[in-house]
């Protein structure tokens, strides 16, 4: 996200940024472990694992304390506390405290073990859907709101809507376009990333660009954003890392969670979970917004495409 204040070329304005989240309640700790471990130093890594492994042995232990267990250095470990987005190394203890009361109150369920090749079905199942539900509900605690909101507005007052995704994620894309597009509004998913390119230099204010990527570092999303900040538009980035460049050009950044990879489950699968479940807040909070007139477009297109799920008569 950008710092404070940032100036768009050809504009006089300064264009006043969200301010910083709220540090992540306890119960998001482990999820904020999971999405940002992968951009952390080694040292960094033992200080975040070790703290979500034993929230309990940890938030009795002070920085120097937990320097020494981990072999790092006092300043690692508030660096780490930092990162995870806590001011200082006193609120991560207090939110490891909070952490380890919901464990020991059955609130915070363990994290299930990793699928296995020889895994009966029954148990990958069992396994799959432990795993969304965390993913789920990781995604869901951690949301910051606040940009939530501003981005549910910036859809709402929205000229014209552009989406961007690749991959795995351009399936969220065309599903957020959709979605938009059946309450009236004017939205459109670009998986090709030259398309992406010059129908993102088209934008102006009062138009909005949303780019999703899970690592933040998709250059054919991140190009079509930063050319559409650039003329002017409000721009919102879903990404599993917050820190990631994709931020640079976001007005309102939206993260996600993932479940831990494995050999069987890709950082994809889980990250389309919690991108789907973004822009499902995303879209209840735009139809709410527009009820006038999403009401009846979404009627109209229930009632143009009818006939297509009745068979006909012959």
């Amino acid at each position: 996200m950008k710092e404070n204040f940032a100036r768009r070329p050809g504009r006089g304005r300064a264009v006043a940024v969200a301010p910083r989240p709220a540090p992540p309640e306890p119960g998001a700790l482990a999820a904020k472990v999971r999405t940002m471990a992968p951009s952390m130093t080694r040292s960094m890594q033992r200080v975040a694992e070790t703290v979500a492994g034993d929230p309990a042995g940890c938030a009795a232990l002070t920085v120097t304390a937990l320097a020494e267990r981990t072999g790092t250095s006092e300043a690692t470990v508030v660096r780490t506390a930092r990162l995870l987005g806590y001011p200082g190394y006193r609120d991560l203890r207090l939110a490891l405290a909070g952490l380890a009361a919901q464990q020991a109150s059955g609130a915070a369920p363990a994290v299930t073990a990793d699928i296995s090749v020889d895994d009966p079905l029954s148990e990958v199942v069992a396994k799959l859907a432990q795993d969304e539900r965390q993913t789920l509900s990781d995604t869901a605690g951690a949301l910051d709101l606040a940009q939530l909101e501003a981005a549910v507005d910036a859809l709402a007052d929205a000229r014209r809507i552009d989406v961007y995704g690749i991959g795995a994620s351009s399936l969220v894309a065309q599903d957020l376009a959709q979605k938009l597009l059946r309450i009236g509004l004017i939205a459109h998913a670009h998986t090709d990333p030259h398309l992406a390119v010059t129908n993102a230099v088209q934008l102006r204010g009062g138009d909005v660009a949303v780019a999703i990527t899970h690592s933040g570092r998709t250059v054919d999303v991140i190009e079509p954003l930063q050319a559409a900040f650039d003329h002017g538009a409000t721009t919102v980035a879903i990404t599993g890392r917050p820190d990631g460049e994709v931020t640079q050009y976001a007005d309102h950044v939206l993260t996600t969670s993932t479940a831990r990879e494995s050999e069987l489950r890709p950082a994809a699968m889980s990250s389309r979970t919690s991108q789907l479940l973004v822009i499902d807040c995303l879209f209840i909070g735009v139809a709410q917004r527009t009820y006038e007139t999403a009401a009846p477009a979404l009627h109209a297109s229930y009632e143009a495409l009818a006939h297509r799920h009745t068979p006909r008569e012959r």
